[in-house]
């Protein structure tokens, strides 16, 4: 296995940081001996503390872990008291740099030469730019004019300027507001593009901004919330009146005068860039504060097609990936801080890297590379760590067309600011791995082109229903996502019959989503003309949906049909009684289902409907979940429901909330459970209230984080070669549910998102299978001190005064660190100033425990392993039994 591999592998199936804080209570694992390689560069180098016990300079190169073949220099440590920050840069026509402090102005940088290795560039020039603009977080040169974004920290106000040097002394010197817009702090005003035709610009704007006025719109104008049950804002408050559609990203003319949504449902996605196709892609924020519960969102890479909806909502509300309304991602990268973003076209850099996605994460100091696939109508993406350091405040990133060569800046919240260069030292470009360029789906440009077509009637367009109508059903999810937006852009009285006749189920759920979205912002619920004049337009969507055939349905499309239920109900409102009885009985028949995905929505569905059995069913799937997350879904669904529930049932109810007062996640993590709770109090009678009360007022007798897994007994110590052995033969037949099962069992979720579903520390398995294989996952697994990753190695800080933390820096404000010292807990976070370390390293221990599959039986190993190879694809032949 080569070096490459084996560095990404020995954390794949990582469940836990190995720390005294993590398992110093159970005793139930043993830390691994810590595997000691002789002193490398980067630890070294981060032994060495800042020249002049309290001199502060932008991270040394020798510092940073950089791929192989690259070199970086470090131009410019940027003087805090002069020129501030810098957040955001551009290229000028002259190739120099154009750069802006977070709480300042703008600056004019003139670069040094290139320098062969081993040679220091030559100094910089930097000039302050006198125009009375700056606070931008988005900056673009186009159309003989730099164009600002201004995300207001105090002097400027929010808006899109245009500045120019009307006299031609290559000085800047007129500034004009082209729109004022209403935002500031981290999650306004972002990034300026320029448009694949050279013609219009494209606007980035996080979530905390108002929408702007709008000519026009690609999504349809039909947002909406869509919470079945009562929405949970924000646990600590955090923009808690913030409604959907969250962040947008605008088309504009060169003046600033029409403005068009392109997409929306950010949550706060700081940049975004065009490929060769002019396909849009952007990399949207998590909220941190939301770890380890259901509706965490990891940071992640957004395919922006025309008319996208990402589904972002406050607190609890965030729509899961696999909403057929919401279009998800083509890449989950894990926690962090999105910046900039550029792709690699035009830099000096072997194919590979050219064609590449650079993102930057601010928070985790990772310069990623996302290598992108055309997969059917969309992309899917693998990521590659590129430049890393601790820190490394990651900004922005520009590549110079005229040099070739990528600058990347840091700083932000007022952390010590540098300006790098990145250039290519290895073999010669051309000869260079033109062949690791993912090959692409054959049939991808023509699926692109049928997308397209489709998204060119994201407006009202005459005669669209008859073209839209046969994409509906496609059984590429892009195509199908576009047919519905265009379909909603139409008047429901074009296809509302023929929706409801639609007899293909896929079609069928689709066009009646469609319908149920666009009719209800309409002024009438019936549906006139004399053919069907007796019934409202909701019995006759509920007819409809009622004439799906539910069994016959293929997985996905089961939570698909369940979805359009959710969105009928809450837009049109709760159903008749008789309505109400016939949807509990289909329902009720088929719950439990198949999957956690399914329960939760079905679950959510019979609550509304306050379902006779609903607490007894989700109260057993609550006991037997074997996240905190799953459980988490279940007693945010249950918190609401008033009726079926016994003396003894409410009894576990509430016992499960001091259960869950020791379950970690992120800063809102406490205040969310104690909301469910408070919402489940309010659904007690007073007799139910008195004789609950001790339950109610009950505290946990320790305050250690616990698991959410039931413990197993020990089965054997296995090793590598008996595993081996196993699957040679016996990936077959296996059972999908009791992978997932024995996932948990090993406390894997804990720290691994997989198919949408888990936590978010360590690195997203869901697209494991496509680059290793058995050999690679079941070393990693059986020996994960061989090699420590430095993607998610911590460090160990010793302070002046004596004090030593060990964690992952995971934060940065002015010169103090917060260092998260226990990866079961995202909150524990511990504040160190930068200028009082006397030495950092890199920890010794992995960060994977051992012995994860000895509490697993022989069959219960085969379909864990099963499971990791089968990408979430319950369908996969793996799982099939013989004659099937």
């Amino acid at each position: 296995m080569t070096h490459a591999v084996s560095r990404f592998v020995a954390v794949v199936v990582a469940c836990a940081l190995i720390s005294s804080v993590a398992f110093g209570q159970g005793g139930k694992r043993k830390l691994p001996k810590a595997v000691e390689p002789p002193p490398s560069k980067l630890a070294i180098a981060m032994q060495k503390p800042p020249s002049g016990k309290h001199a502060i300079t932008a991270t040394p190169v020798e510092g940073l872990k950089i791929a192989k073949g690259f070199r970086v220099e470090l131009l410019h440590t940027v003087p805090k008291e002069t020129e501030g920050s810098w957040v955001s840069m551009c290229v000028d026509p002259k190739g120099r740099l154009i750069v802006c402090d977070q709480r300042g102005g703008l600056f004019r940088v003139t670069l040094p030469p290139l320098t062969a290795a081993g040679e220091k560039a030559a100094e910089l020039k930097i000039e302050k730019i006198e125009v009375d603009i700056g606070e931008a977080q988005g900056l673009l040169w186009a159309f003989d004019s730099l164009y600002v974004n201004v995300n207001p920290q105090g002097k400027y106000d929010a808006g899109l300027y245009r500045v120019k040097d009307t006299d031609g002394d290559d000085r800047l010197d007129k500034v004009e507001q082209l729109r004022q817009l209403e935002g500031k702090g981290e999650h306004g005003p972002h990034a300026v593009l320029l448009a694949p035709d050279g013609k219009s610009l494209y606007v980035v704007c996080g979530n905390g901004t108002q929408l702007t006025h709008f000519s026009d719109s690609r999504v349809p104008r039909h947002w909406g919330e869509d919470h079945l049950l009562p929405r949970m804002p924000d646990g600590r408050g955090f923009m808690r009146d913030v409604l959907g559609p969250g962040g947008v990203i605008y088309r504009i003319d060169p003046d600033g005068k029409k403005w068009e949504i392109v997409a929306n449902g950010f949550r706060n996605e700081y940049d975004a860039a065009f490929n060769r196709d002019g396909e849009l892609f952007a990399y949207d924020a998590d909220m941190e504060w939301d770890m380890n519960t259901p509706w965490y969102r990891p940071t992640r890479v957004n395919h922006v097609i025309s008319g996208a909806e990402f589904g972002w909502r406050n607190g609890a509300g965030k729509w899961p990936a696999w909403y057929p309304d919401s279009f998800g991602a083509v890449v989950n990268v894990g926690p962090g801080s999105p910046t900039g973003v550029t792709f690699g076209y035009g830099a000096k850099f072997p194919a590979k890297y050219e064609e590449a996605l650079f993102i930057c994460d601010w928070s985790y100091g990772k310069l990623y590379a996302v290598h992108l696939t055309p997969t059917g109508a969309t992309y899917t993406g693998v990521l590659e760590e590129f430049v890393a350091g601790t820190p490394l405040p990651l900004t922005d990133l520009v590549i110079n067309p005229h040099d070739g060569a990528m600058y990347f800046a840091i700083g932000g919240r007022d952390t010590q600011s540098g300006l790098y260069r990145v250039t290519y030292t290895g073999a010669g470009v051309e000869a260079s791995a033109a062949a690791e360029v993912p090959s692409a789906d054959p049939k991808a440009a023509e699926l692109r082109a049928v997308r397209h077509k489709l998204e060119a009637l994201h407006r009202p367009t005459a005669g669209a229903v008859e073209k839209i109508w046969p994409y509906l059903g496609h059984e590429d999810r892009a195509i199908r996502f576009a047919a519905r937006t265009a379909l909603e852009h139409q008047s429901p009285v074009q296809f509302a019959f023929r929706a409801l006749d639609e007899k293909e189920p896929t079609t069928a759920i689709y066009a009646l989503l469609a319908l149920v979205r666009a009719s209800a912002d309409c002024p009438y619920h019936r549906l006139d003309g004399g053919e069907r004049p007796d019934k409202d337009l909701v019995g006759y969507i509920f007819e409809a949906l009622g004439k799906i055939d539910y069994a016959k349905l293929p997985y996905e499309r089961k939570l698909d049909l369940v979805r359009v239920y959710h969105v009928l109900f809450n837009r049109f409102g709760p159903p008749t009684a008789e309505r109400r009885e016939r949807a509990i009985a289909r329902f009720d028949a088929v719950y439990p289902a198949e999957s956690p995905a399914l329960n939760v929505e079905i679950a959510n569905l019979l609550v509304y409907l306050e379902a006779p059995t609903a607490a007894a069913k989700t109260m057993a799937l609550l006991d037997e979940a074997p996240t905190q997350e799953e459980q988490i879904d279940y007693a945010r669904a249950l918190r609401m429901l008033k009726t079926g529930w016994t003396p003894e049932l409410r009894k576990t109810q509430f016992e499960w909330f001091v259960k869950a007062m020791n379950y970690r996640g992120g800063n809102s993590f406490g205040l969310f459970v104690t909301n469910i709770k408070n919402d489940a109090i309010a659904t007690l009678t007073g007799a139910e209230k008195t004789a609950l009360q001790p339950n109610i007022d009950k505290q946990p007798e320790q305050t250690q984080p616990v698991p959410a897994v039931k413990p197993r007994p020990v089965v054997k110590e296995w090793k590598h070669e008996e595993v081996l052995a196993l699957a040679q033969d016996g990936l077959s037949g296996r059972n999908f549910n009791r992978g997932r099962q024995m996932f948990a069992a090993a406390n894997c979720f804990a720290c691994h998102r997989y198919d949408n579903a888990g936590g978010a520390i360590g690195p997203d398995l869901s697209s494991l299978a496509g680059r290793f294989g058995v050999r690679e996952i079941v070393e990693s697994v059986m020996e994960p001190s061989k090699v420590v990753s430095d993607q998610y190695q911590a460090v160990t800080v010793v302070t002046d005064d004596g004090r030593e933390i060990t964690g992952r820096i995971v934060n940065l404000k002015g010169n103090t660190f917060m260092i998260n010292t226990n990866m079961l807990d995202p909150n524990a976070l511990e504040p160190v100033d930068r200028t009082a370390i006397e030495s950092q390293t890199p920890a010794k221990l992995s960060m994977m425990p051992t012995g994860l599959l000895n509490t697993l039986k022989e069959d219960e190993v085969l379909d864990l392993l099963a499971y990791l190879l089968s990408r979430g694809d319950r369908n996969h032949a793996m799982f099939q039994k013989s004659g099937e």
